[in-house]
């Protein structure tokens, strides 16, 4: 059963954007857009895509509509030409050149719509010399240099899921691009394309690592820097009951208070003492394992040492701040991450569940004016 339209919340309500379903960082880029407020509707494909989470539990798919266009159907291009015709913003994310070929590159929508934004997401970018090739999230954030940088240096690098390179560098930049690019429209009255690139996005975001790099103030390698994990006290350390806590008592009150905490008050000196780095961290680890994780956050409570226990994903819901503010949310059985940043005027908030394939045809013909929705499947 179609979903009943839900009444605008956020800062981008009234805005209209067209996602054509892929995996990924295109997905969770319009889930932003949708948290906010956009009417996002989500062209998705007979079948599903591929990796695909099962409808039911795909977060990424909340608070948007989804239609069923066969775009390999002779009138698959029409229907979603239609769409773009209607819409603010479009968000693809195949390889360059197949939106072309498929009848629904930009070309094509900005003949049908000139003031149309049309976001393009992939990890290489839309030119250069591997712009066609496959790859994932791990393969463009290990030419960046960024994955270099993670783990320890006697390990591999460490793999950040898939957080750092789909959703940082590429969602984040998709969905900044395609807002700043909707500001010149509405100025303007003039569209243009967004190539949003996983790898331009991630080293965009080591901006401040190669300023310190170029001043001499980072080594090009794991573990060796004050916040790569070289540092002893920014860092992570086991504790008795094989659980971590995190330390970053980067300043010179907040290190004092760490280590008046952790009962070694006697490494005051080591702080700016790399030669002692070692010793210290020694020290540190020690003391971490003598007890529990939950024994050393109630030590830390209250104070200014920088210090936290790494929580799991099951239980970071019900760490006391993030309940209070209610950083995560329960709809729909589906505990998750509620709607970020916050406005004032504008609040945001999960609305609708993930939107089920094609269950919203009938409502998007109508709301969009785009009755050819409704020739194809259901």
């Amino acid at each position: 059963m179609a979903a009943a339209k839900t009444p605008g919340h956020g800062p981008l309500t009234g805005v209209r954007v067209v996602e054509l379903a892929g995996i990924g960082p295109g997905p969770f880029a319009a889930m932003l857009l949708a948290d906010l407020g956009a009417d996002v509707v989500r062209v998705d494909r007979p079948g599903g895509t591929g990796l695909a989470v099962n409808p039911d539990f795909d977060v990424t798919n909340r608070n948007k509509r989804s239609v069923i266009v066969d775009l390999k159907s002779p009138d698959g291009a029409a229907r979603v030409l239609g769409l773009a015709e209607r819409a603010d913003i479009l968000i693809e994310g195949y390889r360059p050149g197949v939106a072309e070929r498929l009848g629904i590159g930009p070309e094509a929508c900005h003949a049908r719509n000139p003031r149309l934004v049309y976001g393009r997401m992939t990890g290489w970018g839309q030119e250069g010399p591997l712009a066609h090739r496959a790859g994932h999230d791990i393969a463009y954030i290990a030419l960046t240099g960024t994955l270099g940088m993670i783990g320890r240096p006697d390990e591999p690098p460490a793999v950040p899921a898939n957080l750092l390179g789909d959703y940082a560098g590429g969602s984040l930049y998709l969905v900044v691009g395609v807002l700043a690019a909707l500001h010149h429209a509405r100025a303007t009255g003039t569209g243009q394309i967004v190539d949003a690139a996983i790898v331009d996005g991630t080293a965009h975001l080591s901006a401040m690592i190669h300023g310190m790099l170029a001043a001499g103030g980072w080594q090009d390698r794991r573990a060796a820097n004050l916040l790569d994990g070289g540092c002893p006290y920014y860092g992570t350390y086991e504790t008795a009951d094989g659980r971590y806590m995190a330390v970053g008592a980067l300043e010179q009150q907040f290190y004092e208070e760490f280590l008046d905490l952790l009962g070694i008050e006697d490494q005051a000196a080591a702080r700016k003492d790399w030669t002692r780095w070692g010793e210290l961290r020694e020290a540190v680890a020690a003391r971490f394992k003598s007890r529990t994780r939950d024994e050393w956050t109630a030590v830390f409570e209250g104070s200014d040492a920088c210090v936290a226990p790494v929580l799991s994903l099951g239980e970071a819901p019900h760490h006391p701040h993030l309940a209070a503010r209610g950083t995560f949310t329960d709809h729909g059985g589906i505990t998750q991450p509620a709607p970020a940043p916050r406005f004032s005027e504008t609040p945001a908030g999960v609305r609708t569940g993930p939107a089920q394939p094609g269950a919203d045809t009938a409502d998007v013909a109508r709301d969009w004016d785009v009755p050819d929705l409704m020739k194809g499947p259901q």
